[in-house]
């Protein structure tokens, strides 16, 4: 049950990315460029996740488990350190050089785009080199 609930859920949030244009590079680039022709339509879409997600983590805090019976997995750590801004910093590089970050390069990816097998194959190569120095410091 719990695997058709994350399928349905990948899917749902694919079709979101694909209808609100998040998919598109350079209409991602247009709204990152706020000194040229910026294009404000994505705060539009950001706006609108926010709205939708608020109310549903507000009550999503409040129980112990999920729809499917699992149980809720919150992040340990709230505070902002050195890592976080770090992976920011490395993340919105990504996003304005390519134009994309994960979700949306793995829908890209789907529909055949070998940009987005660049993107993705490089994404994929990070999180190896980050999996490996994490597993270096903890037996450090």
């Amino acid at each position: 049950m719990a695997a058709w609930i994350a399928f349905a859920s990948g899917l749902l949030f694919g079709l979101g990315l694909i209808v609100s244009g998040m998919v598109a590079p350079a209409k991602v680039l247009g709204f990152l460029d706020v000194t040229g022709a910026w294009d404000p339509s994505l705060a539009l879409v950001m706006a609108g996740a926010i709205a939708v997600a608020l109310p549903a983590f507000t009550l999503a805090r409040q129980r112990r488990a999920s729809l499917a019976g699992l149980p809720m997995q919150w992040p340990k750590q709230i505070g902002i350190d050195r890592r976080l801004i770090g992976g920011s910093l490395l993340f919105g590089i990504g996003w304005g050089l390519a134009g994309l970050c994960p979700g949306p390069a793995l829908v890209v990816l789907g529909m055949g785009s070998v940009k987005a097998l660049g993107f993705v194959l490089a994404m994929g190569a990070g999180m190896a080199l980050h999996a490996g120095l994490e597993r270096r410091a903890a037996a450090a």
